[in-house]
């Protein structure tokens, strides 16, 4: 038996691929099947079993069109009610695969209440748990996606589905689709992969004995919840489309509305800074591109893409399609050297130190948990979110050069684009460096 797994960095998930003698059974997968189902092909695999763990609250599933597209059988906790067929997983009721490798689901609630965990047995023998959104590595799936009323209850539930998994045999591999990345985890997971005896060694979780203090912990420093993920359960429940096609039209910028679409640049930062289309978000382009448009752009309102020509905008469309973003209508790629608008100031460490030192005043964009951990006295703090969903805070003087500051500038010259939307004059976006640094400096 081998198992194959798949990262998909920006969103902090992994998808696996289990083989067992010319079967497979695919867990999790994200939308973009192909990748699955070719590295399947190459190995002259059948697709037996499709599993999810849970109705994925940060990603547009695979499994319905992965089942559909093979013939495998779909199989989907059992309180999951989707609006399409599949053959419900429920507690401790075995499906049986082939040449003595059987599929135990265990109800494991707290990220969801729906959520069920796949222990992989071969001969009778424990080898492996798939474990979504409930036991991580060094964290747990966090319990208050689904609102903050059902949080605690959730956050109890985790505790037992958590206890419920490290009674496994310590020899079990761990296997979660989420980690390093993820805003679905409840704290700083760890990597990918564990085992059941490292988890009860290591994992803080595992140390709380009581439910009560567990939800306590685990709802103590609320973490922000990106924009697009309250769109994913009602998406995953109701039935998902195939995949759009990753290649679309040229377009000039005089070749379509820019009041009627959003213009999304994802040049590099230092491409941004020369000048902006006017009223385009910058958002360059990473692991965790679509993350941030998600968060940041009205959900799947059609989107007009900004690009150099060497950049790889195929990649940039199958990242917004995986968070179900399918309304691209275009690419740009004409934009002259200056770009069309203003844009903003890179500034590097010494800059930003003298600039401070001078009385600029400061945007720290960081979330809230980097906060409480480092802090920049007179800096107005807002996350980058809440710069796009409010404007540019009241303190701020727009006639006045304004230092925007992350961890490293990328955050920093996201939100630097909205201040230059809100007809900032002077946006400087300190870059590889950041608050932590400014704030040393200073001490």
């Amino acid at each position: 038996m081998e198992i194959h797994s798949f990262r998909t960095p920006g969103l902090g998930d992994q998808t696996y691929l289990l083989e067992h003698e010319g079967k497979a059974i695919l867990v999790d997968p994200q939308r973009d099947i192909s990748r699955f189902l070719d590295e399947a092909a190459a190995r002259d695999l059948e697709l037996r079993f499709v599993l999810e763990t849970h109705l994925h609250n940060d990603y547009v599933s695979g499994a319905e069109q992965a089942a559909l597209r093979t013939g495998a059988e779909l199989v989907l906790p059992a309180a999951a009610a989707a609006a399409y067929r599949y053959t419900p997983a429920f507690h401790l009721e075995e499906i049986q695969g082939n040449d003595g490798l059987t599929i135990r689901p265990l109800h494991t609630p707290g990220h969801t209440p729906e959520h069920t965990s796949y222990l992989i047995l071969l001969d009778g023998k424990e080898i492996a748990v798939f474990s979504g959104g409930s036991l991580l590595v060094g964290s747990a799936g966090r319990p208050d996606l689904l609102g903050l009323e059902r949080a605690e209850t959730l956050a109890r539930l985790q505790h037992q589905s958590l206890h419920r998994l490290a009674a496994l045999p310590g020899e079990v591999e761990l296997l979660p689709t989420h980690g390093e990345g993820s805003f679905c985890t409840s704290s700083g997971a760890g990597l990918y992969t564990s085992t059941i005896a490292d988890e009860v060694a290591s994992n803080p979780l595992l140390q709380i004995t009581d439910p009560d203090e567990m939800a306590k912990e685990m709802l103590r420093l609320p973490m922000p919840i990106p924009g697009f993920y309250r769109y994913m359960g009602p998406t995953n429940t109701l039935g998902v489309a195939p995949m759009p096609e990753s290649t679309k039209p040229v377009l000039t910028l005089d070749g379509f509305d820019r009041d009627a679409v959003n213009v999304l640049d994802m040049r590099p930062r230092q491409r941004q800074a020369t000048g902006l289309v006017p009223g385009s978000v910058g958002i360059e382009m990473a692991t965790d591109f679509a993350s941030w448009a998600g968060w940041l752009l009205p959900y799947n309102e059609p989107v007009a893409i900004v690009a150099d020509a060497d950049q790889d905008v195929d990649e940039a469309i199958v990242q917004l399609a995986q968070i179900g973003f399918d309304s691209v209508v275009g690419v740009v790629t004409d934009l002259p050297d200056g770009g069309l608008g203003p844009g903003f100031t890179l500034v590097d460490l010494d800059q930003a130190i003298k600039l401070v030192n001078e009385g600029v005043q400061v945007l720290d964009v960081r979330m809230p948990s980097e906060l409480e951990q480092v802090r920049l006295p007179g800096a107005v703090e807002r996350f980058v979110p809440d710069v796009f969903e409010h404007g540019a805070p009241a303190q701020l003087d727009r006639t006045a050069p304004v230092l925007v500051a992350c961890a490293g500038g990328r955050r920093a010259a996201i939100a630097a684009s909205r201040l230059v939307i809100d007809g900032f004059s002077d946006v400087r976006v300190l870059t590889g460096a950041g608050v932590p640094d400014l704030a040393s400096a200073a001490a």
